[in-house]
């Protein structure tokens, strides 16, 4: 017989950077769980900078995933925020953290979609029109940017080149089990997304750190259905490539030298940038036998 058609229910957030906009957190996970809960998700899919520091981030997952129980399953990978303090370079590896989905992948059941995660990195390419070499990315790094206190045994660009290697694996895995696919990671894939100013020419230099025009490339090689990033607070709209759509949905920064909201409130700003997608179809067909 042929099976229900099936409706599942995913949530995507990124970038809610709760020390850094001064709310509380736990305030503010009360206030997610009775909006996830009201709106029937079933999956949400956090693409990375809870928190300046992955052992608080880690455990936000945890305890947002206690009060949702059942009904919503809570994923999450590493932005570059998470990984500044509470976390080795090899724990943010090989780590198997509840929730945490670097390089590993999870099924919705009775269906034949796959969730695939990894964190990502970046190669400098997106400034590749400044003409500069690399180790002058390097050093604006270590004197501007807050990814300075990551420590990695590698090069940007050999960490970045892992990442696509992880996750060409992980999609050649993903097609041979025909499934499709939603792909979350956290920094940015195309070139599309990328600002280059005329106005602030120092702040091209930040592009170079924003992620790498290869990621893009592999998930358009493989047709991945949807794409979940973050790190750019731009609040774009959902943008439709070929056979893939890409949602930044960070929340941002809502200070007052850099107030990046549409929202009055954290919460407001929240549901405004929280992406429902509803997989209504590309359901498997459920044969009983007898």
């Amino acid at each position: 017989m042929r099976g229900r058609t099936m409706t599942v229910r995913v949530a995507f957030t990124s970038d809610n950077h709760f020390d850094v906009n001064r709310v509380d957190p736990q305030a503010m996970m009360t206030a997610q769980a009775e909006y996830l809960l009201q709106q029937h998700v079933q999956w949400y899919l956090i693409a990375g900078d809870l928190f300046n520091d992955f052992q608080r981030s880690q455990q936000f997952v945890v305890d947002l995933q206690a009060k949702l129980s059942y009904q919503t399953q809570v994923l999450w990978i590493a932005g570059n925020h998470d990984m500044v303090h509470g976390v080795s370079f090899d724990e943010l590896e090989k780590g198997h953290f509840n929730g945490y989905l670097h390089n590993q992948f999870v099924d919705i059941p009775n269906t034949d979609w796959r969730i695939i995660g990894n964190n990502g990195w970046y190669d400098y390419q997106f400034a590749s029109q400044l003409d500069k070499p690399a180790a002058d990315f390097e050093q604006w790094k270590r004197g501007f940017w807050i990814d300075r206190a990551i420590e990695q045994p590698m090069t940007d660009q050999e960490r970045a080149d892992l990442a696509l290697q992880q996750t060409a694996v992980q999609l050649q895995a993903a097609q041979a089990a025909n499934k499709h696919v939603i792909f979350m990671t956290h920094f940015v894939p195309r070139t599309d997304y990328i600002h280059y100013s005329t106005t602030h020419p120092f702040w091209n230099m930040a592009n170079a750190l924003l992620g790498t025009p290869r990621m893009g490339d592999l998930l358009n090689q493989y047709q991945v259905d949807h794409v979940l990033f973050g790190h750019t607070h731009l609040h774009p709209a959902p943008l439709k490539i070929e056979n893939t759509t890409y949602y930044d949905q960070a929340v941002g920064y809502g200070l007052k030298r850099i107030n990046e909201w549409q929202e009055p409130t954290f919460m407001a700003e929240w549901r405004r940038d929280t992406f429902l997608l509803d997989l209504e179809e590309k359901t498997k067909k459920l044969s009983k036998k007898g």
